[in-house]
């Protein structure tokens, strides 16, 4: 039996591989923005502690490594 049904430019062989390899690099280049972007928005907006002694400090065995500003 022979197999006349090959082509090379199907979405089998070369397209398909290319369109694949595409898209995955089409998701990386996005996620990668996204990244940067979400990154971007965090640094312009810094954590502030307002008020530090309303600060909780739960864990009694690390009590004694607690910072009391003067």
């Amino acid at each position: 039996m022979e197999n006349t049904n090959r082509h090379i430019f199907s979405l089998h062989g070369i397209t398909g591989m290319l369109i694949a390899t595409l898209l995955l690099i089409s998701i990386l280049v996005g996620l990668t923005w996204w990244g940067i972007v979400a990154q971007q928005a965090v640094a312009d907006k810094p954590y502030v502690i307002t008020d530090p002694s309303a600060i909780k400090m739960i864990d009694k065995d690390n009590a004694k490594l607690k910072v009391i500003k003067e």
